[in-house]
């Protein structure tokens, strides 16, 4: 019994040990074709770098604000009697928005000029009476002081019927009617928004160091996609102060605005030139991998296998950017003229891997470019 329990393990350890060994092979060659494995090379499109003159630019965001811009308001309490404007219509400075019910002024106002012609006649009859010195000079001149009351108390009424008609203080857009015909209006209450687009003023911040950059009478671009294109202004104004928080000064810049495209209220994107070019290396967006620890570009370059072979391989560089302009990005440092670079396909590289070129379809690299459905 004991024979034959020998005897089956023994055979158990010889299959174990067989088994193993099969595995052992097995594992070995695999690791042997793993080691001699290369990935098929990646697809990518390239650029030959070249330099190019950059106008180095300030960028800022901007709002919009009309050069004169109120809130037309009723001057007197009154009812609304008439309406004479169309919300979003351009008016005239003096051209009548609203009048409000002068009846009763109206009325006032014949009182008083008949009391004023009795006192006229009055002091003409005491001028007569005191030349012949029938009354003292002090009758005569208690009627004329009376005859003056009664002028400006004409003047007055008619100051009071003449505010009840509201007017335009000055040319421009107006906005959306807030009042209705019949409607009692307090005094100070809003009739209607009056904005003069033309011109109009552009007002963003920059850092305090840019001030010497930026004089007055100076170029400044802005665009938005509101007003289907740029829009070129100057500077008009800074602000005496800067903002002690954030060490930004106040900029205002003004438009001509001619087709009043610039409307109050309107964000927009501005850019200040400061006047110097520089040669810089310029690449397509889609070249650049951006990230936390710091932007880079892969070159394409003869790289060396473990093999010693030599093969179409990239190199990861890291770069310093500029600005920007339409599809393109200004590189500063760490791209040479004539290194060819990746433009598309920079998400799937790593360094040292192997590449192949197809120019056949290149991504957008144009300073202006005028997308079709813009």
């Amino acid at each position: 019994m004991m024979k034959r329990m020998l005897l089956m393990l023994a055979i158990v350890l010889a299959f174990v040990a067989a088994i193993g060994s099969v595995k052992y092979f097995q594992i070995k060659g695999a690791m042997s074709q793993q080691a001699n494995f290369q990935p098929p090379p990646e697809a990518v499109t390239t650029v030959i770098a070249k330099p190019e003159a950059w106008e180095t630019s300030l960028s800022a965001i901007g709002s919009v604000t009309a050069v004169q811009g109120v809130t037309v308001s009723a001057d007197l309490p009154g009812l609304v009697s008439e309406i004479s404007f169309t919300s979003g219509k351009a008016v005239s400075k003096g051209e009548i928005l609203v009048r409000l019910d002068t009846k009763q002024e109206r009325a006032q106002l014949a009182a008083a000029e008949a009391q004023r012609e009795l006192s006229r006649a009055d002091l003409a009859r005491a001028k007569g009476m005191v030349a012949a010195g029938i009354i003292p000079q002090a009758t005569y001149d208690t009627n004329a002081a009376q005859f003056k009351q009664a002028d400006a108390k004409v003047g007055e009424i008619r100051a009071s019927i003449d505010r009840k008609t509201i007017r335009a203080p000055f040319s421009g857009v107006l906005g959306i009617r807030m009042v209705n015909l019949g409607q009692y209006l307090e005094g100070g209450a809003a009739v209607v928004s009056l904005e003069a687009l033309r011109p109009a003023y552009v007002n963003f911040t920059v850092p305090q160091q840019e001030i010497g950059a930026l004089p007055i009478g100076s170029k400044v671009t802005v665009t938005s996609d509101a007003i289907g294109g740029a829009k070129t202004g100057k500077i008009n104004a800074l602000d005496a102060t800067i903002d002690e928080a954030t060490r930004h000064v106040r900029v205002q810049a003004i438009f001509d605005n001619a087709d009043g495209k610039l409307r109050p209220g309107m964000f927009v994107e501005a850019q200040l030139p400061r006047g110097s070019n520089n040669d810089v290396i310029t690449l397509p967006a889609s070249a650049i991998s951006y990230a936390p620890f710091g932007d880079s570009v892969f070159i394409v370059e003869n790289v060396k296998g473990p093999k010693g072979n030599t093969y179409r391989g990239v190199r990861q560089q890291f770069v310093k950017l500029g600005g920007s302009r339409g599809d393109q990005v200004a590189v500063f440092t760490g791209v040479k003229p004539g290194e060819e670079v990746v433009t598309s396909g920079v998400f799937k590289l790593r360094p040292g891997a192997a590449v192949e070129v197809n120019n056949s379809v290149q991504p957008g690299n144009n300073p202006a470019p005028k997308p079709e459905d813009s």
